[in-house]
This record gives structure tokens, C-alpha cells and sequence, in this order.
């Protein structure tokens, strides 16, 4: 049913209140318990538990990840499932439906069907030459392609200014390190979202631009003075809500001692300062009294290790409730039957809160109001024709002319930081040998396809992926190379982008699971400047490291992104690669302009 006006105003019970501030994470559910096993089956299909649940507990909204997407009529109709149990709570108010669909590195509609662009920094290296076009078109197109499957909220965009070369897991998730272009681009993508009807969720605040741990895996502290949050981390927030007052704010698991060095006990005994997630000064009195937030405050997922290390479940609930939050994301994990008595006992030491006064229940009251207000004001509903909206979702998503702008942004991005001795663009010639150095071999047959696609020449190819490689087979292939192409792509991948925090319980090492290649690049490209070699260094992700890389190269190019979007035993292929391959062989100039400093070059 549409949302009606009256139920913003009327009285709701407290069991209601509380339903709807919690957003449930259903990426996997076994409806027998696994025991000692870890349940992995993905929820494509709503299981009659699931169902229930919504039902039964009002529950205000769900989180979907790439597991629960197999193909647009099975996501279509999980959504419209959602939807129906919903309908049939004592509210039969419509669900959030939520989603990580920020593109670049972290998107959950497989790449193949859904257009998932090249993500924030390489907007942010468009921003000279085409304003905010990049940011506005890639957010439209993500707007109609997440309504069309279903999904009104989107946890984007991510307005943290990247100022540490070294953080973990925002870098590229950054527009950049100058606060006002990420205020600009962020205002953009805001519009972008809403404008076309997809509610958008600004993060982290107050900042995770300055931080060297991921909060995925432990718990980071900012140490700037209140001088420089107030001129580098908050302004992004400051700006875009004064301009656009986005639906949802998603707050930070990060301490930040100059704006609230308030303690905690932590589940080991150990004190701590409060993770602004559960700080009443930095939700409450900054963010709605100060920046005047009117809208929905919504955690980070809470079974991060920024919060899960040191509280419960249902103390970190509880703890984010009292600092003013209005929703808990992922408040508790819901895997196998037993879960439900969990979340039973969740909603229940909530109530007791609130009778014990230690939850107000006014403020309960008024963050109910607030989410009720914000599903009428984007006309959410639970009247939905699966068949219609499969039809225009099979044309809609990867559309033509989608694809065409996510080329075109992957163009505008490319960014040449270096060109010495007149190396680019190549002089290829028919038979010239060309050496590929990739971290992998995928991204090496995907330049590899983009370079014979954009030349009628006949080249020869060999290569050398960093995860494995004979070194004398190597040399051999260098000394015999024309030119050699060398990439690299740091730093490593984050929980966020492979898709959580259960990824990290799959592997326990998975944040070092990947030898460092740094070494051998360096020797390899070494190497290549003994040889008198034709060297071009790309960055494919922070271009942070053409630092290290770049002086061991005749040129430099930065493509901030490695998205591969075909990948079949006939093609593989991405709009990153295929516009490098252009730059590359003259096709396109390099538009692209730095969006971060890197040491010794600007």
C-alpha cells in the first residue's frame, strides 16, 4: 500500500516506534540451524521466517547485497516480496530497501547487468573540464536503475575528503582532497539521487578522509583539532546540508577526541573514547543542533569491528538510540532460526529502555516521526506489478545510452601526470611486441582486448601478472619488448568492496591475503629502465603510488579505476580499459586532472 499522510502524524506504539528503526541485513538465512557452521545460503527467494519477521515487528527496512542479486526478475520479485510482508504489519507501511551502490569499487548489481560507472574519484578528476556533469549523469542513472529493481535507498554518496594516501578503505571512494569540490560533486550526486526519486544516504560523518585503520577491522581515531575538522572533514556535510538536506546521514564508526573525548567501558573492560556512531555531542548536538540536520540518522553496518570488537549487539543498539541515531543498520545478525529470538530479545530490552527512561521516549517518538516522514516524502509503496516492472527493468538496466555515459566519465578520468622523450601517444607499428605487467592476469587480457580493439595494426603480447610470475622468463620477455605497459592498483581492496563483514569471517586474513607486489613491480620496472625500454606506469586505483612507480617510467597515466564488466571466455572487458587503450594509442587526449596531491609531483 502507498504510504498514507496520517501515519506521520498519528500515535504509534512503541513496539511500532521501534520496528521501524531497525534496517535488517538478509544477505543470508538457513532455515535449519548450520550449528557450528556459518551459514551461507543467500536469500534470493524471502523465506517464510523473513517474512514473518517484517510482519510481525514493523520492521522499517532491509539492506540487500550482491548475493541476494541473481538476474532482474529474481531481485525484482525478493523486493516485491519485501514489500507484500510489509504490507501486511499492523502499519503496512512500505520498507526501505536499501543498497552499497556507490559505484567504482563498491558496487552490488553485478557489473554485467547494472551500469556501476568508475566511481567517485575519477568524477572528481573530471571536475575541471566538466563541472558536475559526471556527478549528476552517474547518479541519474543509478537513481532509474535501482528504482526499477526496487530499491529506494542508496548509501551514497560517500563525502569523506580523502587527506591520508595511505587510508584503507575510502581512497578512491573519495571525490578527492579539497573539501569544496567534494561539497560540489557530493550536492550533485544528492540531487542526482533524489531528483529521480532513490533516497541517498551522505557518509561518514563527521569524516573517515583522515584515517589509516578500516573500520571494517578495527576501530580508527582522528586526531585533528576542532580548526581543522570544522575546514577539512565537515565542510562536505556542512554545505550539501544547507543546500540539499539529503534523506539520510550515515555516521562513522571512528573516534574523534576533539569533538567528543567522552568514555566508554568496552566488552572487555577496557575504557575507551565513544565511536561517533554512539556519541550524543556528535550526532545530537553537532549534527541536528549545529549543522541543522532535520533528516534520518543511520549507522554504519553494526557488526563492523569498529563496534562489534568492543560492544554486544544490543548494547551498541541501544548505545546508538541514545546518542540520537534514528536507525540501526545490520543491528544484529539474522542467519538461522535462533536469530529470531535474538531480535526478539532486541526489541524487548529497547521497550525496557525507554520505561527505564534511559531511551527517551519523546526523542523515540520524534525518530519514528522523522522516518515515517521520509518514506511519505519520496512516496514509497507496497503496490507492486512484478510482471511490468520486470519489463522495464530488462530494458532500462545497462541500457545503451547508460553505458555510454559511464564511457564517457571512464574517458574524461584518465589523467597524464607524465610524458617524457614523446612516449605517448604509442607509435605502434605492425608486429611491434608489447609487455603487459598487471596484478593479475584478467586485467592483463582486458588492456590486452581494448588495445586490439583500437588499432588495425597487428601487435604481439606477453605478460606478467604481479600474483605469480618465472622471473628469467620475464626479463627474457622485457628485453624482447617494444614497449612495456606496466599498472598497478593499491591500495588493496576493503571489506566494503568485496561486499562485509562476513567476507572477513570467510577470511580472517583476508586483509593480507594478497602478497605485497610493490617489490616486484619495482624490480621489473627497474628492469625495463636498464633496458632502455619504452615504460608507461598506469595507476589503476589511488594514483598515491606514482610516487613510488612513476620516476622508473618515460610516462605516467592515472585511471582510478579497474572495473572489468565482461567477463566471458570470449571477452573481457572495462570502460577503464578501454579508455586507457585510447589514450594510449591517440585516439582521446588525457582530459583528467589530479584530484589528490602526490608526494614530489604536484
Amino acid at each position: 500500500m502507498p504510504l498514507q499522510s496520517s501515519f506521520a502524524e498519528s500515535a504509534l506504539t512503541l513496539k511500532q516506534q521501534l520496528g521501524q528503526k531497525l534496517m535488517l541485513d538478509l544477505r543470508y538465512y538457513c532455515e535449519q540451524d548450520p550449528g557450528e557452521q556459518k551459514c551461507r545460503t543467500p536469500v534470493t527467494e524471502l523465506p517464510a521466517d523473513l517474512a514473518n519477521i517484517i510482519t510481525k515487528h514493523n520492521i522499517g527496512g532491509v539492506i540487500l547485497f550482491a548475493e541476494n542479486i541473481d538476474t532482474v526478475p529474481q531481485v525484482i520479485k525478493l523486493n516485491n516480496d519485501l514489500q507484500k510482508a510489509a504490507a501486511k504489519s499492523e502499519l503496512g507501511l512500505p520498507l526501505f530497501i536499501s543498497i552499497d551502490q556507490e559505484g567504482g569499487r563498491v558496487a552490488r548489481i553485478p557489473r554485467d547487468v547494472g551500469t556501476s560507472f568508475t566511481g567517485n574519484m575519477s568524477i572528481g578528476a573530471t571536475y575541471k573540464e566538466h563541472g558536475t556533469h559526471f556527478a549528476t549523469e552517474s547518479a541519474r542513472i543509478i537513481a532509474d536503475e535501482l528504482l526499477a529493481l526496487g530499491v529506494n535507498v542508496n548509501y551514497a554518496p560517500t563525502v569523506d575528503v580523502n587527506m591520508n594516501p595511505d587510508n584503507p578503505v575510502i581512497n578512491v571512494r573519495s571525490y578527492g582532497e579539497d573539501p569544496q569540490l567534494v561539497a560540489k560533486l557530493g550536492g550533485a550526486q544528492v540531487a542526482g539521487f533524489e531528483n529521480n526519486g532513490v533516497i541517498s544516504s551522505l557518509k561518514h560523518f563527521p569524516g573517515h578522509g583522515d584515517t589509516n585503520v578500516d573500520s571494517h577491522t578495527g576501530l580508527p581515531k582522528v586526531m585533528h583539532d576542532k580548526e581543522t575538522i570544522w575546514q577539512q572533514d565537515l565542510p562536505p556535510f556542512k554545505e550539501i546540508i544547507k543546500n540539499q538536506q539529503p534523506g539520510m546521514i550515515m555516521t562513522a564508526h571512528i573516534q574523534y577526541p576533539a569533538l567528543d573525548d567522552s568514555t566508554f567501558v568496552s566488552k572487555e573492560g577496557k575504557t575507551m573514547i565513544k565511536p561517533a556512531t554512539m556519541s550524543r555531542k556528535i550526532i545530537t548536538d553537532l549534527l541536528r543542533d549545529e549543522l541543522g540536520y532535520q533528516g534520518v540518522v543511520i549507522t554504519d553496518a553494526l557488526d563492523m569491528a569498529g563496534i562489534s570488537h568492543f560492544f554486544e549487539p544490543i548494547e551498541a543498539v541501544v548505545n546508538t538510540f541514545a546518542a540520537g541515531v534514528d536507525i540501526a543498520l545490520m543491528p544484529i545478525e539474522i542467519r538461522s532460526p535462533k536469530d529470531l529470538a535474538v531480535l526478539e530479545a532486541l526489541i524487548e530490552r529497547l521497550e525496557q529502555e525507554v520505561q527505564r527512561g534511559t531511551l527517551n521516549a519523546n526523542e523515540m517518538s520524534a525518530s519514528a516521526t522523522r522516518i515515517l516522514k521520509l518514506k511519505e516524502k519520496f512516496k514509497l509503496t507496497s503496490l507492486l506489478d512484478d510482471k511490468a516492472a520486470i519489463k522495464k527493468a530488462q530494458l532500462l538496466l545497462g541500457d545503451q545510452s547508460h553505458r555510454k555515459v559511464e564511457a564517457e566519465l571512464a574517458l574524461a578520468a584518465i589523467t597524464e601526470v607524465k610524458n617524457e622523450k614523446n612516449t605517448l601517444p604509442l607509435s605502434i607499428k605492425s608486429n611491434s611486441k608489447v609487455h603487459i605487467i598487471m596484478p593479475d592476469t584478467r586485467k592483463c587480457y582486458a588492456l590486452q582486448q581494448a588495445l586490439i580493439d583500437n588499432t588495425d595494426k597487428l601487435i604481439s603480447f606477453s605478460c606478467t601478472s604481479l600474483q605469480g610470475y618465472e622471473p628469467l622468463a620475464t626479463l627474457k620477455e622485457i628485453n624482447e619488448a617494444d614497449i612495456i605497459i606496466a599498472a598497478n592498483a593499491s591500495p588493496k581492496q576493503s571489506a566494503v568492496e568485496v561486499g562485509g563483514m562476513d567476507d572477513l569471517a570467510d577470511n580472517p586474513e583476508f586483509a593480507i591475503a594478497k602478497a605485497d607486489q610493490s617489490a616486484a613491480l619495482e624490480s621489473l620496472l627497474k628492469q625495463a629502465k636498464l633496458a632502455h625500454k619504452k615504460t608507461i606506469f598506469v595507476s589503476l586505483r589511488a594514483p598515491y603510488d606514482i610516487a613510488q612507480f612513476g620516476k622508473f617510467s618515460d610516462a605516467v597515466l592515472a585511471t582510478y579505476a579497474y572495473n572489468i564488466d565482461v567477463d566471458t571466455d570470449e571477452k573481457i572487458a572495462g570502460p577503464a580499459f578501454t579508455a586507457l587503450a585510447k589514450v594510449l594509442l591517440g585516439k582521446a587526449p588525457a582530459t583528467g586532472q589530479l584530484p589528490v596531491t602526490i608526494n614530489d609531483l604536484n
